[in-house]
């Protein structure tokens, strides 16, 4: 087994053609809806030289086309490198506008989900697809612009390299313009109070105006706001502290109206209890007790093996695991407890003693949904029942219940009175549209969040990409060299946000983006001035009450520039391959004769 250092370069005649590709894989993918069955193996991937290919039997979108490198070729310029990850970089990018799902059906226009089901292995596409995921998980919405901005900024940097400008000139002009548009975002944000209801829902309908719930009208934004505010914590210092990830979960289940979906002050589980027609299933004002350890006698960690010379022996055996279950349920119903949940067994005998004294038992359920019964109820997680205290049991619940939805059972512990933890219940016709609605809810709750630590919001509609550009083309004058002009590009990748908003609107896209820059020429007093989405037309994002959260903007901006600052840098792309072929070992170069064929 041998190794080989590959270089792999992209011509230009493929970049203009990636869309063309993409459509012919959409309509592939069109086509075979009635063949699923055939073509499930399929797959839409990525190759190491950035062409788009499907697996399987399918067809090719691109001519895959492959440069090995021998020793002795080295004589190639660093701009065709640096050519190739922007190549690849721009498909990626196209393929986040026009997407086909390769994993069943997957409906949506969220820009992380979208990236999620795309196989890759060419490392800037694994880049682009690692920026969509961090701007999820840092702010939950943008996720879609910051592929669309980053992959302009670096079609924009084409140019410069084709002029032999260095790649480090490039990268400090960028960071320079990061600068100042920042300082920009700056000035243009304004606070707001976040106890304005009203105006967190304007907030919150905005992030979700383009999503498939924006004509469910304000259910979605009136989940997403419930939830967050109930899981808010205020910290010493004054700041809040909201962890919508542990504390707020996503229950959903088929079946039922849209209009069901609902925010749960407590815990929802899909639990019953452990002895179904013994057991309380309704408990009001409950007493809870959390455990952490077996109702059932411990079995040995290792192999143990027990010799028993006489048959009394095995009786007092069997007796003194019925009396530590029994001396273990007299300790827990010592503190009187409605209801004992644990996260490990509970055997039969020790249900029939928790019974007999009137105690409810839910056995296996989750950590995380232990922890947040802990947070919702008062109550404090115990490891060993001997170190139970009274301050252990939760009491801020108002009701415990089982009911039957469907055919499952779900248990409810709600009505708390400080919950600071919450289940929303998402109900709908389908799992595709469940699915939708999560991803929907999660981005909304995310927006939330942020807006409620951060409360400072810009005007949306890209006014403020038309603002920043302006302000970086005024700059871009006081620059001397060469760095002006990467200086300026940033400004001009900006203007592809405003510009996608007005081509996903039908309007006229010349025309709007002219009357947009000649709108902000006017003065500090039109900043907030851009594009209405539903009408292609140019108003006050003020009066139509289009807002994004300072987070989210900020996020995206500063992601897709360092992101493009960074593969810019990049001098070349080195894989050690691993070559099966014995014939490979004799060649000398590492690469086998019908590799040097190529």
């Amino acid at each position: 087994m041998t190794t080989r250092t590959l270089r792999l370069r992209v011509g230009h005649a493929r970049v203009a053609s990636v869309a063309r590709a993409i459509g012919e894989t959409r309509s592939d993918r069109v086509n075979a809806a009635g063949e699923k069955s055939t073509r499930a193996s399929e797959r839409t991937r990525f190759d190491g030289d950035g062409t788009l290919e499907r697996g399987g039997t399918g067809t090719r979108a691109l001519t895959r086309a492959r440069s090995v490198l021998a020793g002795g070729r080295t004589s190639e310029r660093d701009g065709d490198r640096r050519r190739m990850v922007i190549g690849c970089f721009e498909r990626m990018t196209d393929l986040a506008r026009a997407f086909c799902s390769n994993a069943g059906i997957v409906l949506t226009n969220d820009g992380n989900a979208i990236l999620r089901e795309i196989d890759v292995t060419h490392p800037a596409a694994k880049s682009m697809i690692e920026l969509s995921r961090t701007q999820d998980e840092e702010t939950g919405d943008g996720t879609t612009s910051v592929i669309i901005l980053a992959g302009e900024i670096l079609h924009l940097s084409q140019q410069f390299l084709e002029k032999n400008i260095h790649p480090t000139v490039i990268v400090r002009a960028y960071m320079k313009a990061l600068d100042a548009a920042l300082k920009v975002i700056d000035s243009i944000s304004f606070p707001i109070d976040v106890t304005n209801r009203d105006e967190m829902m304007k907030i919150v309908k905005s992030s979700v105006g383009t999503k498939f719930t924006a004509r469910m009208g304000e259910l979605i934004p009136n989940l997403a706001l419930d939830a967050v505010m109930c899981v808010a914590r205020k910290n010493v210092d004054g700041t809040n502290d909201i962890d919508i990830k542990k504390y707020a979960k996503v229950e959903k289940i088929a079946g039922g109206s849209i209009d069901d979906c609902k925010v749960l002050r407590g815990v929802m589980m899909n639990k019953d209890v452990v002895a179904p027609g013994r057991m309380k299933r309704r408990i009001e004002n409950p007493r809870i007790m959390l455990l952490d350890c077996p109702l059932e006698y411990k079995k040995g960690e290792n192999q143990t093996n027990v010799e028993i010379t006489k048959e009394e022996d095995w009786a007092v055996l069997l007796k003194m695991e019925e009396d530590w279950i029994k001396e273990t349920c007299a300790k827990i119903a010592a503190f009187k407890p409605d209801v004992v949940v644990t996260e490990k067994g509970c055997s039969d005998l020790a249900c029939h003693y928790l019974s007999k004294a009137g105690i409810t038992a839910l056995r296996r359920v989750r950590k995380t949904d232990n922890n947040r019964i802990a947070r919702a109820a008062g109550a404090t997680v115990v490891s060993r029942v001997d170190e139970i205290r009274e301050s252990d049991i939760g009491t801020g619940a108002g009701l415990f219940n089982v009911e039957k939805i469907g055919d499952e059972y779900f248990t409810f512990i709600v009505d708390c009175k400080e919950p600071k933890a919450c289940t929303v219940v998402l109900r709908g016709a389908s799992k595709d549209i469940l699915n939708e609605i999560e991803r929907n809810l999660i981005d909304a709750m995310g927006v939330a969040r942020n807006v409620v630590q951060d409360p400072r919001l810009l005007p949306g509609g890209g006014a403020v990409e038309m603002a920043v550009s302006r302000a970086i083309a005024e700059e871009a004058t006081k620059i001397e060299g060469v760095e002006q002009w990467p200086f300026r590009a940033i400004g001009a990748a900006l203007e592809v946000i405003p510009r996608t908003l007005a081509q996903n609107c039908g309007a006229n896209v010349i025309r709007t983006l002219t009357k947009l820059r000649a709108k902000h020429a006017e003065g500090e007093e039109a900043r907030t001035f851009g594009i209405d989405g539903d009408k292609g037309t140019i108003v006050d994002m003020k009066e139509l009450g289009v807002w994004d959260p300072y987070a989210v903007k900020v996020q995206s901006i500063k992601t897709a520039v360092e992101s493009a600052t960074m593969l810019l840098r990049i001098d070349d792309i080195v894989s050690g391959l691993s070559q099966k072929n014995s014939d490979a070992a004799g060649t000398g170069t590492g690469v086998s004769a019908g590799d040097e064929d190529d």
